[in-house]
């Protein structure tokens, strides 16, 4: 993949049944600690060396903003990086939670 994929929020739950995949969340550190997707990733400008340490490129990754907007940059970024398989979810956080409401957690 030399670029990222755009998914819905259906086609991402269906994605983080299998194994390997990971989802992070670029959101604020205040918006996170209140509520996120279970075992999703935080990532920050600070978390991305142990992101690229843990996170092998090969491996599936997600990634989740407020709407679906800004998520869009950071999936360019990440493939930029050498990310083989990059999706953004369109709907974000927000629209996870209307759907998944059970899945996000403190």
């Amino acid at each position: 993949m030399t670029q990222f994929t755009r998914i819905s929020l259906e086609q991402a739950a269906k994605l983080l049944k299998q194994p390997s995949v990971c989802l992070t969340d670029i959101r604020d550190a205040a918006s996170f600690n209140t509520a996120h997707v279970e075992n999703a990733f935080h990532l920050t400008n600070d978390t991305l060396p142990t992101f690229v340490e843990q996170v092998a490129k090969d491996i599936p990754v997600l990634v989740m903003c407020y709407h679906g907007n800004s998520s869009q940059g950071a999936a360019n970024y990440l493939v930029s990086l050498g990310y083989q398989t990059v999706y953004s979810v369109d709907g974000g956080f927000e629209g996870w939670k209307q759907i998944y409401p059970f899945t996000a957690t403190v």
